[in-house]
């Protein structure tokens, strides 16, 4: 029930629905909308309910639990909107008045803010996924059947998780990697004829939590590919999560705090970009400075570290895109990340890339800007929800004939996985992320 009415009026961004003239321009966009077919699934029928909260004609909150959960934060709607509601505050504000009203599952508190946010339990995490994998426990228990048993579908999921990197290969990521390096290790600045290159940009590459934990080698990749690009990259050190995750389940006090980190941990060096490869990242960094726009002291930090936040995608481009080897005939088609496109409105960049590669044929997909189901862990705790859209999804990417699925978020990349495997398409259809992709075509090894 609700006890300061004004209180939560602020804390919901009640003054943000008013924008919303409950047009419905945002229900064809909206997945959960057209898979659910309800009014309170849609974003102005969640804003009508934050609406009536703030007004005071709905005094339980629990009414509006089942709506925001069930709501993939996509934000396709902002694109749609007319009249520029910024849904994402109003999605943000809600979640974390839910949060306030009901206590979160240990685990979940012990993950977010324990276990993520630690880049030591993170490496020990990855180093366990290399044990598990090399041990040949993971072939036992797949063969077992034990995991279809496990709880919350991850059975389904871990059938799809990438290949891991091992300990030592870990341990030999450097802190800094010079332009035009023949290989990751490479500390030299110089062709192959020991002719100095003009160096382009210096970038600060933006590891991740998850990213770096489970998709390493996607990391080793991208730094592959801006070193060859023509980029000197630095890790910097202290670097966090990005926040997202804890964001989107209504923990704006540790998200801020996670910001914060970062924002620290990148001021310490003069860089041209932030880069990132993950678009649910991407986008959490651009917005460092909304989140924290009610602290003078962090705003104008923040504002400066968002400015420089980039996806590699446009780093790229910028860098006159990557050296190609010669590359055999494909179909690909582009699952579009939606925080990259809706958030970072990155849109143009990743098909230039993909268009740059000779004897690549591109088939855009029908309802292509459409969210996967993916959404940070959506597909874990809406898994029902999530397969129907994937299910839609899926019938989309098989009308395009394409044999490789391309996507810049891991998020993404798992669920299209997932999606393959459901359709029984695995020894046709490969999933890769543009940054595998790319460094393929240039010839760089994984």
């Amino acid at each position: 029930m609700i006890q300061d009415l004004e209180l939560i009026k602020k804390e919901i961004k009640y003054d943000k629905t008013l924008n919303c003239v409950q047009c419905g321009y945002c229900l064809p966009v909206c997945p959960t909308y057209i898979t659910m077919g309800k009014e309170t699934h849609s974003p102005r029928g969640r804003i009508n309910l934050v609406k009536m909260v703030g007004e005071g004609k709905m005094t339980d909150l629990s009414i509006m639990e089942e709506p925001m959960d069930l709501c993939l934060g996509c934000r396709a709607c902002e694109t749609a909107c007319p009249t520029g509601v910024q849904y994402g505050e109003i999605l943000e504000g809600a979640r974390s008045v839910l949060k306030k009203s009901k206590k979160s599952p240990m685990l979940q508190t012990l993950l977010l803010n324990k276990v993520i946010p630690s880049h030591k339990m993170m490496e020990q995490a990855g180093n366990a996924f290399w044990l598990y994998e090399k041990s040949g426990m993971q072939t036992i228990l797949r063969k077992s059947g034990l995991l279809d048993k496990l709880p919350a579908h991850l059975g389904p999921f871990e059938s799809i998780i990438p290949a891991a990197v091992s300990p030592k290969e870990r341990a030999r990521f450097p802190k800094r990697v010079q332009m035009e390096s023949p290989g990751i290790m490479a500390q030299t600045g110089t062709d192959q004829n020991g002719e100095k290159r003009k160096k382009k940009y210096t970038v600060a590459f933006f590891t991740g939590c998850i990213m770096d934990a489970m998709f390493r080698r996607i990391n080793q990749l991208s730094v592959e590919l801006l070193a060859k690009a023509g980029c000197e990259v630095v890790m910097m050190e202290n670097q966090t999560c990005c926040g997202a995750l804890h964001a989107h389940t209504g923990d704006m006090k540790e998200s801020k705090k996670l910001a914060k980190q970062n924002i620290a941990a990148f001021e310490k060096e003069n860089v041209d970009f932030i880069v990132n490869n993950a678009g649910g990242c991407g986008a959490m960094l651009k917005e460092y400075d909304r989140l924290l726009e009610d602290e003078p002291e962090w705003l104008e930090r923040a504002k400066e570290f968002a400015g420089k936040n980039k996806d590699i995608s446009e780093v790229l481009i910028l860098c006159g895109g990557i050296p190609v080897i010669n590359h055999p005939p494909e179909k690909v088609t582009y699952q579009r990340s939606c925080h990259m496109t809706n958030v970072q409105k990155v849109k143009i960049e990743p098909v230039q890339l993909i268009k740059s590669i000779p004897n690549v044929e591109l088939i855009e997909m029908n309802e292509g800007d459409m969210c996967c189901g993916s959404a940070g862990i959506y597909n874990i705790v809406n898994y029902e929800a999530s397969m129907e859209i994937l299910d839609r999804k899926m019938w989309n990417v098989k009308d395009t004939l394409a044999t490789t699925i391309l996507t810049t978020n891991p998020g993404c990349l798992l669920q299209m996985k997932l999606g393959v495997k459901r359709e029984g398409l695995t020894q046709k259809v490969r999933v890769l992320h543009l940054v595998e992709f790319l460094a393929e075509a240039a010839g760089i090894s994984s």
